[in-house]
């Protein structure tokens, strides 16, 4: 069996449906959600999927050993970040090597980096006039969305879209593509 751990800082859409894309599965599970949010969206989607949900502090992140204490015992063969905001501490990098991967909203290299995130990322795309997004899945490494790419999908900017309508756009990308290429790294 294949054990995946999520982090997750929002709502959790993400998350949702990779517990959903994995739930029957008798080779891959969900294993348990990490939230640097107490107040996170994703907490009560948990709940309600029945899979184990835990919030923390920056310190237990950054300054201690907490976090990287409940992946040892969680034992995880990935680590998927789906809307998680801080930089992964080099710790866990270090522990987990190759093993944390991340969601990206844009084509990196562009439109990454810190503070590039949700709406900021799609506000920049309009803003940029760009005729062409979509979405990064990467590995994670100590600096922001700089990590080997693993896998783009493109969609199209029209001219009159604006930074909802491009928002809309990544989200069906992410719904579609991001539970497959997590479950082709899982069976690499």
């Amino acid at each position: 069996m294949k054990r995946v751990v999520i982090f997750a800082s929002g709502s959790g859409s993400n998350a949702e449906n990779l517990i959903r894309f994995f739930q029957n599965r008798d080779n891959v599970s969900v294993i348990q959600v990490l939230t640097n949010n107490p107040h996170a969206k994703v907490l009560d989607r948990c709940k309600k999927l029945n899979v184990s949900a835990l919030s923390f502090n920056k310190i237990a992140f950054t300054k201690t050993e907490d976090v990287l204490n409940i992946l040892k015992s969680a034992n995880p063969d990935l680590i998927v970040l789906a809307g998680f905001l801080w930089k992964f501490p080099e710790n866990i990098l270090n522990y987990f090597p190759n093993k944390v991967i991340n969601v990206h909203p844009a084509l990196l290299p562009k439109f990454g980096g810190k503070g590039m995130y949700g709406m900021n990322v799609h506000e920049a795309v309009v803003k940029n006039k760009e005729t062409e997004t979509g979405i990064t899945i990467h590995y994670v490494n100590e600096h922001y969305d700089e990590g080997a790419i693993i896998f783009q999908a493109k969609c199209h900017v029209f001219t009159s879209d604006t930074a909802q309508d491009v928002a809309v756009k990544i989200h069906e990308l992410e719904m579609k593509h991001f539970p497959e290429v997590v479950d082709e790294l899982l069976n690499e």
